[in-house]
């Protein structure tokens, strides 16, 4: 666990960022030599509806019409698809 004062944190945000992100640490926030704060990583994973959440900035809206609708059809998508395993 590293201790930063407040003042660190703020001229080093950036780097404090990328240990918490990669480096999994754990950051204890000092004023005036007493913990005010403890920043601790988020989830290295994300949820199917975090990893689309900028589909939209890279799709057309029509595109993005287009497969919103065809995903509200029941078996629409289904349909188009095979077993792997058959013979």
């Amino acid at each position: 666990m590293t201790e930063l004062t407040a003042s660190e944190l703020a001229r080093k945000l950036s780097a404090v960022l990328d240990r918490l992100e990669f480096g999994g640490e754990e950051i204890v926030i000092l004023r005036n030599n007493h913990p005010i704060a403890r920043i601790i990583p988020g989830s290295p994973y994300r949820t199917a509806l975090e990893a689309m959440a900028d589909l939209y900035r890279t799709i057309s809206p029509a595109a993005a019409e287009s497969w919103v609708r065809d995903s509200r059809v029941p078996g629409s998508i289904g349909d188009q698809s095979r077993d792997p395993w058959a013979t």
